[in-house]
């Protein structure tokens, strides 16, 4: 479990496209490394929201998350000066398989760190 950030950490959580952090890693990302209500991916704070809910809180289609990796990889690939880490994306509330999603991060950029169990 992260619970401190060092100044270039950056905190990857599961969302939902509301961008409401009530439970779990969003929460945790809302209350202690800046993640803003109503943003539902990308950056605030030292937090990067990655969608595997949409706004009716059903899990997106494979190629929404693929797309959203791929932004991720983007934002990462243009900020090596940061270091990302990596929770277990929606393997939480959002349901997913957890190999689904470690597949889905099979291969990422230098700079993301996995965790430990998807390394």
């Amino acid at each position: 479990m992260i619970t401190q950030l060092k100044e270039n950490q950056i905190f990857i959580f599961g969302s939902n496209l509301n961008g409401a952090h009530g439970a779990g890693a969003a929460r945790q990302a809302h209350d202690d490394f800046g993640a803003e209500y109503g943003v539902g991916e990308g950056v605030t704070g030292q937090s990067y929201a990655f969608p595997t809910l949409n706004k009716n809180m059903q899990k997106v289609p494979t190629e929404a998350l693929e797309a959203s990796r791929d932004k991720l990889f983007a934002f990462a690939q243009a900020n090596p000066q940061l270091e990302f880490l990596l929770t277990k994306v929606g393997c939480g509330l959002a349901g997913f398989p957890e190999e689904e999603m470690e597949s889905l991060f099979d291969v990422v950029p230098e700079n993301i760190i996995k965790p430990k169990e998807w390394r």
